[in-house]
């Protein structure tokens, strides 16, 4: 007899790495028919213990049962279900496959094997298992676990941070567990957070309002909402929402992070003191650490943000982005030489890192090294179109090497795309022009 009690539920919020399988047909009639052997007495015995989590007794009885009966497909499920209540990851693994090898048209052995191997993050294992459970006859009573099925395979079909995925594919595993169950809140979330991914932004806030209005207390509901509000630069009402979610969650990592960015992009003072208690409170987050860094080089702090940077690359060394952030606070700090040193280390990790490119080019315009200068705007082209900075690097980098020629057409092309923002530069160029044009 299936037990719907005594499954294991996946966690919704697990990230889970991409694999694709071909699922199997349905089970026939004759596969069905060695489901519906008997059960020995001892079996029954064991059950008993189950239905009352005394796993010592279920097991005292089906370890030696199973010395005997080695391909009893029905007491290799229970084995492996109370290996799987006592925590004992391997043993469950073992017999669960030992299970589905004995009877490979028992449903709840594919389930309940394919959700074990899906907590352990063995994702190319477990989708087979989980989509041959979708095609098996659950029982008269079986939809709500069939439904499972389904709602384990969105959640490792679905893209997530580190993995690939299809939105389409989750979306129609999440429709047929729909067919057997009723929507859930972590269905309207996995619904919401599919859409947004797939860039149906209307469907996703309407999905995001929906369970707000049922639970305006959903901390994830109210975390999605104000991301999309964010993105539309709608601060005002993001920052309406957050402060009320805020009063429900107090000090909840995300919704205060979004909080700061909101005020952050208001230009509103609350931000860095906001994020600054936050970092306080979680100063081994990475991501709390590098947003406190970016917005104290928006108030003006160079210093303090890159003391943030050091310590975040003492533990990320060679991570590209953190290297451009410490170099650009270099050049803001002064420190040319120390700046040139870091954007020459991150152009030979990511070549194709545009921002290094451009920060190689400055470092090595301010310490005299014009050659390298054009090499380094020569690679940023490949990236990101030419400006007015750019172009202004490239002439005095050629008048530098007495390119006169070269040096004088960019002197134009700055002064045209600089349009007076940086009237001393203008001034220069034209100067320059009339010495090289004289």
């Amino acid at each position: 007899m299936l037990r719907s009690a005594f499954f294991i539920v996946l966690l919704c919020a697990l990230a889970l790495p991409l694999a694709g399988f071909a699922q199997t047909p349905a089970a026939d009639k004759e596969d069905r028919a060695s489901i519906a052997a008997p059960i020995s007495p001892q079996v029954v015995d064991a059950e008993a213990a189950i239905v009352k989590a005394d796993w010592k007794t279920a097991a005292s009885i089906l370890t030696p049962w199973l010395v005997a009966h080695p391909d009893d497909a029905k007491a290799l499920f229970d084995a492996a279900y109370v290996a799987d209540a006592q925590n004992r990851v391997d043993d469950a693994t073992a017999l669960y496959r030992r299970s589905v090898q004995a009877n490979p048209r028992s449903f709840e052995a594919h389930l309940s094997l394919g959700l074990l191997l899906a907590r352990q993050g063995n994702i190319e294992d477990a989708r087979p298992e989980l989509a041959v459970a979708t095609t098996l006859d659950a029982g008269t009573d079986g939809a709500p676990l069939k439904a499972r099925a389904w709602r384990a395979l969105a959640e490792i079909d679905r893209p997530a941070a580190g993995k690939l995925g299809d939105t389409t594919e989750a979306s129609d595993d999440l429709l047929e567990a729909l067919k057997l169950s009723p929507e859930t809140p972590a269905d309207t979330l996995l619904a919401a957070s599919l859409a947004e991914q797939a860039g149906e932004l209307g469907a996703a806030e309407k999905a995001y309002r929906r369970l707000l209005a049922s639970d305006p207390k959903s901390a994830p509901a109210n975390a999605g909402l104000a991301h999309l509000l964010i993105a539309h630069k709608q601060y005002p009402e993001a920052e309406t929402l957050l402060r009320g979610a805020l009063l429900q969650s107090p000090d909840d990592p995300p919704l205060t992070a979004q909080l700061a960015t909101v005020l952050a992009a208001q230009n509103k003072a609350e931000a860095l003191p906001l994020i600054q208690k936050l970092h306080d409170a979680h100063p081994t987050d990475a991501a709390i650490t590098r947003m406190l860094a970016e917005m104290l080089v928006e108030s003006g702090d160079a210093a303090a943000s890159d003391r943030l940077y050091i310590a975040l690359l003492a533990a990320s060394p060679a991570d590209p982005e953190l290297l451009v952030d410490h170099g650009q606070n270099l050049i803001r700090l002064l420190k040319y030489p120390e700046a040139f040193a870091v954007f020459n280390k991150v152009t030979q990790l990511a070549p194709n890192n545009a921002d290094a490119w451009s920060g190689l080019a400055f470092a090595a315009s301010k310490t005299a090294q014009p050659s390298v200068t054009l090499h380094a705007l020569t690679q940023r082209s490949k990236f990101l179109p030419e400006v007015a900075s750019s172009y202004f690097l490239w002439a005095i980098s050629y008048d530098a090497l007495h390119q006169n020629a070269a040096a004088a057409t960019y002197y134009h092309h700055f002064i045209e795309a600089d349009a007076g923002k940086l009237p001393n530069q203008e001034w220069q160029a034209k100067q320059r022009l009339l010495i090289l044009e004289k």
